[in-house]
């Protein structure tokens, strides 16, 4: 079995959920008292929370690719950031290592196109909405569309993220909003909905919509223990 290499912490509560889906994927597929081997660098997420106010996306590079080197030397054979926005900065931290870096657009898209989904609605953070790295990754590489929610819901989302689920608050009425959004993508043609911040499947279930959804932290989670069982 390989060692998953994890950078969590951005935020714990969707590290946690990463921790007990790879154990419980590891567990489900070789029996017994089987565990995933895991390493973690668990970051202080009010540290890069700041520094992405401030737009300082050449510190965190730093901080997530120093990071991303201990795991290498501490025996990892993948690593994966465990958060969606931070794959903003992917590239730099993949140059700095010489194991593979499991990134968590094309663990989601590959899941996508299995279905057959031609076009994709995104919800997450502002910085997933609105910057290239995301929506282009997906577009460029998989051939899939992807919309997004319109700039007073943008904001909406990206404000529940962090003033609640990053706090492990989970409310009845942001869920509403959420679903509301949801049925709004549907209606521009979204075949589906990318729940793209790891946070996002602590207050929104697929039973909760008819609409098709891609929980990133599972579905990038499933990968990693491919990788490690391959």
């Amino acid at each position: 079995m390989k060692t998953i290499g994890l950078i969590g912490g951005m935020s714990w509560e969707s590290t946690q959920t990463y921790y007990q889906l790879i154990n419980q994927g590891i567990q489900t597929r070789l029996g017994g008292l089987h565990s995933a081997k895991i390493a973690l660098q668990s970051l202080d997420f009010a540290e890069i929370a700041q520094l992405q106010k401030d737009g300082d996306w050449d510190a965190m590079a730093h901080i997530l690719g120093e990071a991303a080197e201990r795991l290498e030397k501490s025996g990892a054979d993948v690593v994966m950031i465990c958060t969606n926005t931070m794959h903003k900065l992917a590239p730099e931290v993949a140059a700095r290592l010489a194991i593979p870096l499991l990134h968590i657009a094309d663990a989601t898209a590959t899941a996508m196109v299995s279905q057959g989904i031609k076009k994709v609605g995104l919800l997450g953070t502002a910085f997933t909405m609105e910057h290239d790295f995301y929506r282009g990754h997906i577009q460029d590489k998989f051939g899939i569309e992807v919309v997004v929610p319109n700039k007073v819901d943008r904001d909406l989302v990206h404000q529940i993220i962090y003033s609640e689920l990053c706090l492990g608050q989970v409310k009845a009425t942001s869920k509403a909003e959420y679903l509301r959004i949801i049925d709004a993508l549907g209606a521009k043609g979204a075949e589906g909905v990318i729940l793209g911040c790891t946070e996002i499947g602590m207050l929104i279930k697929q039973k909760d919509t008819e609409v098709p959804l891609f929980d990133t932290t599972p579905i990038h989670a499933a990968a990693a223990v491919e990788f490690a069982l391959a």
